[in-house]
């Protein structure tokens, strides 16, 4: 028989949430997984979104609060915070919703997380590059891994703030100054691109968007994103034309969005981060190469590592690049 628990005590716990503590040494004492179990009784995962109250973090912190497999949530931001708690945590699923405000905030935050996404910084506006974001997003990056580094250095680390292929060798970086680095554990979120991919070619072939499968390799911006048609699913061939126009539109699908949506940010699906789904393609992951290849900048080059061991190193300049493999990439640094 279960020891009876005083009402008080369960009150406290359930409202913890919107009441963050102030040191890391309290927030520790609460981060027991006997506390903090999935739906069902089975532990779970401890997710902390860095960035929850922007444009991508709240649609994102819903798809995590509704995940079985996710135990807690964190929540931190340098606004508004508690407002979004607030809301997520009402949400009827098993994870527990703790916010966090601030940079004071931020180390508690991280504590004792299994998985970091950080959707935190500026969105791009119209008439910007990805390349205009890196002045204000690149800092914006390194204080958090900074304190990733130190609370958290065994999480598995998802960049989705821009540009990811300036991101990601940053957090690098960062992780490798502090001796934390594994490269294994950090990754760029590009599954936007795979899902503009299947969209625009199921248009195309009046399929089922559901149902068409297109591997994309690469970066995560213009022409570092490379679709690969040639190995669509289910087996298909396109004219000349057709091929132009994929292309095109798949390498700029987020000047589309952002020309269309003014300052926005784009809503992206990134409940596969989570789930940890790679489709059933031979490698194991589809992310950002985290620095250049000898005097090659990072963007011209796409480093493959497959589950037999063998690695590949293409340049986006080839013409044919777009029928060399197909497999998603590793994410290892490139020497």
């Amino acid at each position: 028989m279960e020891p009876r628990v005083d009402p008080s005590q369960r009150i406290a716990r359930i409202a913890s949430h919107l009441h963050p503590p102030t040191s890391q040494m309290e927030e520790i004492s609460l981060l027991r997984r006997s506390d903090c179990r999935a739906k069902g009784g089975a532990p779970g995962f401890k997710v902390a979104i860095l960035g929850a109250a922007g444009g991508i973090g709240q649609p994102l912190a819903m798809l995590v609060k509704m995940n079985p497999l996710v135990s807690l949530l964190h929540l931190y931001d340098v606004v508004n915070t508690p407002g979004v708690t607030a809301d997520i945590s009402h949400m009827n699923t098993g994870a527990v919703v703790r916010g966090f405000l601030g940079q004071p905030q931020l180390e508690s935050a991280l504590a004792g997380m299994d998985l970091i996404i950080i959707p935190a910084g500026v969105p791009r506006k119209p008439g910007m590059t990805r390349d205009d974001l890196f002045n204000i997003n690149a800092g914006i990056v390194r204080t958090l891994c900074e304190g990733i580094a130190k609370c958290c250095p065994g999480a598995i680390v998802n960049l989705i703030s821009n540009p990811v292929n300036s991101t990601v060798p940053i957090a690098a970086e960062v992780f490798k100054n502090a001796g934390t680095y594994n490269p294994k554990r950090l990754l760029g979120v590009t599954t936007l691109d795979v899902a503009r991919a299947n969209t625009f070619v199921a248009e195309v072939l009046g399929l089922d968007p559901r149902e068409v499968n297109v591997p994309v390799v690469g970066g995560h911006a213009g022409v570092t994103i490379l679709p690969l048609l040639s190995q669509v699913n289910p087996p298909c061939s396109f004219t000349p034309e057709e091929i132009t126009y994929l292309t095109d539109r798949i390498q700029n699908g987020g000047t589309e969005v952002v020309e269309n949506f003014a300052s926005s940010h784009s809503c992206k699906d990134l409940s596969a981060v989570t789930r940890g789904r790679a489709g059933n393609l031979p490698a194991r992951y589809g992310t950002v190469c985290a620095g250049p290849c000898r005097s090659m900048p990072v963007t011209k080059n796409i480093y493959v590592s497959t589950h037999n061991g063998m690695k590949y190193l293409f340049s986006l300049a080839t013409k044919y690049a777009n029928y060399l493999l197909c497999v998603f990439i590793n994410f290892f640094e490139l020497y």
